[in-house]
């Protein structure tokens, strides 16, 4: 595998027309997930009526979920096929999400426009960091919270996500990630300071047992060796 063919984004797209289907097993995978950030991330926000934005929100998993939770939901992500299935299923469901394409690095969105902006299995894969939490700042109302998840970087998350999580059994595809862009959670909060946000608690993310399918649920768990998740707030004027 090649510098070149990591992070790779255009799976998002390849995928697209089965996305809601259950047939693709790194697609569940990653619909799995959205219920092990939940129970951690409902702890610490009521989600009805606020406006949310899912940055990097891909076929709308986590959209879906969150609008279910009685928010107003808006939905970007760069994958535009992804986005056609996330509006086509939205509206199958009888879901009123707003789904946009774009990039974290330019939100078409007024200053303030959001109470929440979440964005998990994102931050890895952006070209710019900074500019993505500049915005995400910028969107936020004063208050607000930015709900977030990454993989830390270090020799055993590497191993769990590259080696085994895409080599040996598939849970990805091939060239899903490059290490490199893997965040280390001190990295990260300093970066969120510095985009103007107050960086809040952090929590690991991983398998916590398997289903009918034999495919992983996911939870909370004490360790955030390799996934973690965290939260940060606006601070609120004066």
């Amino acid at each position: 595998m090649t510098e070149k063919t990591r992070n790779d984004l255009s799976i998002y797209d390849d995928v697209a027309a089965n996305w809601w289907s259950d047939d693709i097993r790194w697609v569940r995978t990653l619909k799995n997930l959205v219920p092990g950030r939940l129970a951690w991330f409902d702890h610490h926000v009521d989600w009805g009526g606020l406006a949310v934005l899912d940055l990097g929100c891909a076929g709308g998993f986590m959209a879906e979920a969150v609008a279910t939770r009685g928010a107003n939901v808006t939905g970007i992500d760069p994958a535009a096929q992804a986005i056609d299935a996330a509006r086509t299923h939205a509206a199958e469901a009888g879901l009123e999400i707003q789904y946009d394409v774009g990039v974290g690095e330019e939100l078409p969105y007024a200053d303030a426009a959001f109470d929440v902006v979440v964005c998990v299995d994102v931050l890895e894969h952006v070209e710019d960091l900074t500019k993505v939490l500049a915005e995400v700042a910028r969107v936020l109302k004063p208050g607000g919270l930015f709900l977030f998840d990454t993989i830390n970087r270090n020799l055993l998350s590497r191993f769990v996500t590259i080696t085994v999580a895409e080599d040996i059994l598939g849970l990805l595809p091939k060239g899903t990630h490059d290490p490199e862009l893997f965040i280390r959670p001190a990295e990260l909060s300093t970066a969120v300071e510095k985009a103007g946000l107050v960086s809040g608690p952090m929590k690991g993310l991983g398998p916590r047992s398997v289903n009918r399918n034999g495919d992983f649920t996911f939870g909370p768990l004490p360790i955030k060796s390799v996934i973690y998740m965290g939260i940060a707030r606006k601070p609120r004027k004066h």
